[in-house]
């Protein structure tokens, strides 16, 4: 397929977020926390509310998700893909090398950007990155390249205790962190982007704007006037709140994990609202950032030809089921918010059709007319926007080799293989997944339904490249 011409392409803007919950937007049905712009970008276009990410091979899962988008390859194929990429010496390193199948895409020119700038377009970044590939050689402007997270420091983490005064001020800027550099990384984000709106203006060739705001990721820094919008006091506990998740340590999940050390373990409730009031003042701040980027694009002439996607590389539990991090298999730790607006996209649409976030990636590709590669497995959103697709028929999930899932409509199975345990959850029922029908409502037909998905997801390993081998008989709850 010949790509098409410049001036039929639509511009591509990609608003990234690090660690936001699906379920931190007001228009989307959480009253308590006040994303005006976020909103008006759900009334300018259609919500997935059932996009995820796949998983991860490390504890920082940000890092396999943004290798899934960036290479366009399932959680286990990217792995390789980033060992390739990262190279490195020693014998360890080569022994890996020869037994990886995959080349380095960046010398290939099969990152994302790289296939976006074949297509003809004029590419930009800036922010996290966190890829093993180079950004200001795989983008034509980049700036602003952040790292993972920014800086922080002891005092950020196991608080607050009881009875002690909090040493952590979210709101201090000498205590650098978003900081850092003098001005607030959010807003140093949404300024470039804005720059690159100017730059871009009444070029011929169609933009691709890469814009990843680190928000908000701990340490979760904003102005005073965004904490102050959520008092601790008027903060309420999630309804799947536990004091210590019961197979926390069987899973990856310790208390020493660097989420999980951000507040005292077992959890107590005055540190759980400290924490989400942390969390919702960051990302009110980040909605003002991004209202600033909306501005831009609208001012710049060029929002009629411009698709906008909004999306986050994972959610985050902040105290859901005891825990704080992304390191679970649970809805707030798995789904993300994701909204496309843009030429012919429903306004003010909403579709339940199950993707992945990387799908991103694929959909941008399809409108930018060029040929999918063999190697992006992630698949275009256009159908599903065009009413005909229905989304992934059952979505997979991994953590190392401690956590497997698989959801098909609203049934989730949970596998625990280091416990082991499975756990099969009613999500239309029970959005929090505090109600384990294996446990609690355990019966012939629940039993032959889990087994019936624990078969479903043998299948879909082999998709993802999970060599994690499981056998059914190993979950006592499986077992007739």
């Amino acid at each position: 397929m010949l790509p098409a011409p410049a001036a039929d392409k639509p511009n591509i803007l990609f608003l990234f977020a690090d660690d936001q919950a699906h379920d931190t937007i007001r228009a989307l049905g959480n009253e308590a926390i006040e994303t005006p712009n976020l909103d008006r970008l759900v009334e300018r276009g259609t919500t997935f509310t059932r996009a995820y990410n796949m998983g991860s091979w490390s504890g920082a899962v940000c890092v396999a998700s943004r290798h899934m988008l960036n290479t366009g390859a399932y959680v286990w194929h990217a792995e390789q893909i980033a060992q390739r990429l990262g190279g490195g010496g020693g014998k360890a390193k080569a022994a890996q090398a020869a037994s990886n199948p995959w080349p380095n895409f960046t010398e290939k020119g099969w990152m994302w950007s790289q296939l976006m700038e074949k297509a003809g377009y004029d590419t930009y970044f800036t922010g996290k990155w966190h890829v093993n590939a180079p950004a200001d050689r795989i983008f034509q402007t980049a700036r602003h390249i952040r790292p993972g997270m920014p800086k922080d420091t002891k005092a950020a983490y196991n608080r607050p205790l009881p009875g002690q005064p909090d040493p952590w001020d979210a709101a201090d800027p000498s205590l650098g962190g978003f900081w850092e550099g003098g001005k607030h990384w959010s807003e140093v984000t949404a300024d470039d982007a804005i720059d690159f709106l100017g730059e871009a203006k009444g070029k011929a060739d169609p933009f691709f704007l890469y814009v990843a705001f680190n928000a908000p990721h701990d340490p979760r820094q904003s102005p005073q006037a965004y904490l102050d919008k959520y008092p601790v006091e008027k903060m309420t506990l999630p309804p799947n709140f536990l004091p210590e998740y019961p197979w926390k340590d069987q899973i990856d999940n310790p208390s020493s994990l660097r989420d999980e050390a951000l507040a005292p373990s077992p959890r107590t409730e005055e540190a759980v609202k400290v924490h989400r009031r942390e969390y919702y003042a960051i990302i009110t701040h980040l909605d003002a950032q991004i209202g600033r980027v909306l501005d831009a694009l609208d001012a710049s002439g060029e929002a009629d030809r411009t698709w906008i996607f909004y999306s986050a590389d994972h959610g985050l539990a902040v105290g859901q089921h005891g825990l704080m991090g992304k390191q679970n298999p649970f809805e707030h730790s798995t789904r993300v918010p994701l909204i496309v607006a843009g030429p012919s996209v429903a306004a003010g649409a909403r579709t339940a059709a199950p993707v992945y976030l990387q799908d991103i990636m694929a959909t941008s590709l399809d409108l930018a007319g060029a040929e999918k590669p063999a190697h992006v497995q992630f698949r275009s959103l256009r159908p599903i926007l065009e009413g005909k697709s229905e989304g992934y028929p059952a979505i997979y999930g991994a953590y190392l080799k401690s956590q497997r899932s698989i959801t098909r409509g609203d049934r989730k199975l949970i596998l625990f293989p280091k416990v082991p345990k499975a756990l099969l959850f009613d999500l239309a029922a029970d959005p929090h997944e505090r109600v384990d029908l294996l446990a609690e409502k355990r019966s012939a037909g629940v039993v032959a339904e889990a087994r019936e998905l624990f078969g479903e997801f043998l299948k879909l390993q082999a998709e993802t490249g999970d060599t994690l081998e499981l056998k059914i008989g190993q979950f006592p709850e499986l077992v007739e």
